[in-house]
């Protein structure tokens, strides 16, 4: 097979070039432009670089980069199965060309090579796939370097034919071809893949002569002979699985190849939970950043199963409590970046959170209005069940602010937003779809087809509950169909809206970001601002707010709300979109401060220099966000439903919260960032009405101008930013002084104070060790305790009334919000007087 064919068969890659993935470029070339998945000890995805990079030891990087691999092990079964006369299934062994820089001249397994980032279709796996077994990413690699390295047609091996056994983690320095300051190396967690063919006909063989020096169809006898002969060199890798697992499995269990039937058909040999770990033997240690033994011994990972170590690990990983490979979650990738969390101290270190978490859940909770006679009685129950529970799936952050609207307005915006997720699980698919036509026209039928045909479904497109949701899509139908039609109409117009401008960013190349600020603001109104708009029609047709919110001016301001909320998701999510190959970091900031004019650069930092340039950037973007915050408090003063003001208020408090967590936070790069549990409850008990949300803002802009000052004072450090940032935090300040400071801030320091010695008291309660046979004290010490905190609590709910009395007592300027139940009883009253 020639060079075109073999492109020919080939993905394209996602790169700021936008060119396809070349099979003809030199070693040298593929070294320089391959760009592997950086890991970090969990197989967490945590950024990528250079396949150069990656396999360089020194010094610095005395063992390179950790990075996904894969080998794929291809047999020939021989008479269908075990055993056959010919001396059982064989293996298909390469040797590799002598011209490849690392590692030539040995044998090893069919094929070893690296998946890689930006590709399409995806080659990235998280670990819900590894759960599943069903690592698509790596497969898909898997197939493209088979056809590269030896010319097997990718009509021949299918995605399916491919079974995934387990990982392993290793290391080995080049030593034997390069000596024992060898530069050159490999460190990766290894993704085993076995695929059978009855017979070798069945696939086309014609190796790269870059590649591959020879191939070989070995028996398992004639490969025992083969690492018997010492004039032949084995990859360090490949002699690890034989060892391990391939022939005679070690300790006496039985090797996959022993019985490759079962192997194939079975989950019998699959280890999907751990990540075996291996140093490699004494002649491959050393290099030029003289590596020695990294594992005591063979160490493995058990998700699961080894609870102390996995702590451990994400502490290393992302600092305390850092979490990784949550696969319940959209956020972080479906666990392809992990979610760096405080840890369970630090969480229970904040009491008044701790009260606020309490309030939420048993004093003051968010009440469902879901289950309302009206609503009961107009939509089908079983399928608003769906609709409510798969809502809670997709996102838990507003289905709770969903809930508690008026019983008028809530299953209308629950469909719209349902519809909305649907339509982004289309677009944010990047496999599903042959060719980005196929896809941009599925976007732009969507309101035809999703929104017309009650039977409309689509199979296998997204992840996890989002996938769920395009396959059971009819529910939602069905209760879309009950719904006003005013109501449908609007779902109807910012669906078909949003999809056009969706497909409009299909084509183009986000691999490095949007381009400028001028287009990042375009596609967060296409996603986000949008719905703002959709919200007030909704909002205004409800008869629950007044007709002006639809007018120009404050259109405008609800679209402004939507960049802040999308703006700060952006930000936040700067790995996770850069790991998936479709990141909205505008290049036009930080192409600013990246050396390597890589949108990556940020990810992997490689010295001082560069951590402070990523974070310079970081702090540039935040503030663009932030001078969005005078809008969004000019449309929450416009709302006059209470329900409605919560639903509108509680995300754009959270996003002011998210933007202070993240300014100047290096955590943004290594995965995502988010705020307490006990910081959201309470950010959802303050926001109650206009003072409320102004005393929050007030808080946290004071924050972040806090933390850009404490950075200046440092010396040494200029950010680009800072007196923008100042600027906009000001803005800030001014806006909300001086409803933020109603209540005087000795009652804030006073409360504090409180909390401290409640926190003491009853710390040292539970730490009272009574003496033996006085098992009474012990019940003393827990009461005590207990009702220290219960103090704390009614000191709590005291606050909360005196500060909302002091609201009312101290400022009149703000207009009244009322429940939704009482602005229809007013407006029932003036439509009799009429």
């Amino acid at each position: 097979m020639g060079n075109e064919n073999r492109k020919s068969q080939l993905p394209t890659a996602t790169s700021s070039s936008s060119q396809q993935w070349d099979a003809s470029m030199s070693q040298s070339q593929f070294m320089e432009r391959d760009t592997v998945l950086v890991l970090d000890r969990h197989d967490n995805v945590i950024g990528s670089a250079s396949k150069k990079e990656s396999h360089v030891f020194s010094p610095d990087t005395p063992r390179g980069i950790l990075h996904r691999a894969f080998s794929v092990f291809l047999f020939e079964e021989e008479d269908g199965g075990v055993g056959g006369g010919g001396g059982g299934p064989r293996l298909l062994l390469q040797k590799r060309a002598s011209t490849k820089i690392t590692f030539p001249n040995v044998w090893t397994n069919t094929c070893c090579s690296h998946p890689l980032h930006g590709m399409v279709p995806d080659e990235v796996d998280g670990p819900d796939d590894v759960v599943s077994g069903e690592v698509m990413g790596v497969k898909r690699a898997a197939i493209r370097k088979l056809a590269h390295e030896l010319g097997i047609r990718s009509d021949e091996l299918k995605v399916d034919d491919f079974k995934f056994l387990t990982r392993l983690h290793y290391w080995a320095a080049d030593t034997v071809t390069h000596g024992k300051r060898s530069p050159w190396g490999e460190h990766e967690i290894d993704y085993v893949l076995f695929v059978t063919v009855p017979s070798r006909s069945f696939v086309t063989l014609e190796p790269h002569p870059e590649e591959v020096d020879d191939v070989r169809w070995v028996t398992r006898s004639e490969l025992l002979d083969m690492f018997r002969d010492e004039t032949l060199l084995f990859s360090p890798w490949f002699r690890i699985i034989a060892d391990r697992w391939l022939v005679g499995g070690g300790a006496g269990r039985a090797g996959w190849w022993d019985d490759l039937r079962r192997t194939m058909t079975t989950d019998d040999f699959c280890d999907y939970g751990s990540v075996h770990r291996f140093d490699p033997p004494a002649e491959h240690m050393g290099g030029d950043g003289d590596a020695g033994p990294m594992f005591d011994a063979e160490e493995e990972f058990l998700g699961e199963e080894k609870k102390s170590e996995d702590a451990d690990g994400r502490k290393e990983a992302g600092g305390a409590g850092a979490s990784v490979g949550d696969t319940l979650k959209k956020q972080g990738a479906y666990g392809k970046v992990q979610t760096h969390k405080e840890s369970k101290l630090s969480q229970l270190s904040h009491i008044d959170e701790i009260w606020s978490a309490m309030t939420l859940l048993y004093l003051r909770p968010l009440q469902s209005n879901l289950k309302s006679h009206r609503i009961q009685t107009t939509f089908d129950t079983d399928d608003l069940a769906f609709c409510d529970d798969i809502l809670c799936k997709v996102s838990r952050s507003f289905a709770s602010v969903i809930r508690q609207l008026p019983d008028g307005m809530l299953v209308d915006v629950l469909i719209f937003y349902l519809v909305l997720r649907a339509l982004d699980t289309v677009e944010d698919d990047m496999t599903y779809f042959p060719t980005a036509e196929a896809k941009i026209a599925t976007l732009l039928s969507f309101h035809k087809t999703a929104l017309v045909d009650p039977a409309w479904s689509m199979m296998g497109c997204g992840m996890g509950d989002e996938r769920r949701l395009l396959e059971e899509f009819p529910k939602c139908h069905s209760i879309f169909s009950r719904l006003p039609e005013s109501s449908r109409r609007v779902i109807t117009d910012i669906t078909c809206r949003m999809a056009t401008g969706m497909a409009e960013f299909v084509t183009k190349d986000l691999g490095q970001g949007t381009v400028d600020i001028a287009q990042y603001n375009r596609y967060c109104h296409f996603v986000a601002g949008l719905v703002g708009e959709g919200l007030s029609r909704l909002f205004v047709s409800s008869g629950l707010e007044k007709p002006s919110l639809v007018g120009c001016e404050l259109l405008h301001l609800s679209d402004q709300m939507g960049l802040f909320l999308q703006k700060t998701n952006i930000i936040r999510d700067y790995l996770e979109d850069y790991v998936d190959g479709r990141a909205f970091w505008p290049r036009s900031v930080w192409e600013k401060y990246s050396a390597t004019g890589d949108l990556g650069y940020f990810a992997n930092p490689v010295d001082d220099g560069a951590k402070v340039a990523g974070l310079n950037c970081l702090n540039e973007l935040i503030t663009d966000a932030l001078e969005l915050v005078p809008d969004c408090l000019a449309y929450l003063s416009e709302l006059r439903c209470a329900e409605i003001f919560r639903f509108c208020a509680i995300p754009q408090v959270m996003a002011i919260a998210t933007l202070d967590k993240c300014y100047h936070n290096a955590d943004v790069f290594t995965g995502v960032v988010k705020i307490r549990k006990g910081m959201s409850c309470l950010l959802i008990n303050d926001t109650t009405d206009m003072h409320g949300v102004h005393g929050i803002f007030h808080r946290f802009a004071r924050s972040i101008m806090r933390k850009a000052d404490d950075v200046r004072s440092k010396g040494g450090y200029v950010d680009p930013s800072y007196d923008r940032t100042l600027r906009a935090c000001h803005t800030i300040i001014e806006l909300t002084q001086s409803e933020a400071l109603t209540v005087p801030s000795s009652g804030r320091n006073g409360k504090l104070f409180v909390a401290s010695c409640a926190a003491a008291a009853a710390a040292s309660c539970l730490a009272f060790k009574a003496p033996s046979g006085a098992s009474t004290k012990g019940s003393v010490a827990v009461t005590t305790a207990v009702a220290t905190l219960a103090s704390f609590g009614m000191l709590s709910l005291f606050n909360t009334g005196f500060t909302k009395k002091c609201r009312r007592d101290m400022s009149r300027s703000v207009p009244l919000l009322l429940p939704a139940a009482k602005l229809k009883e007013d407006l029932c009253s003036r439509t009799d007087r009429e």
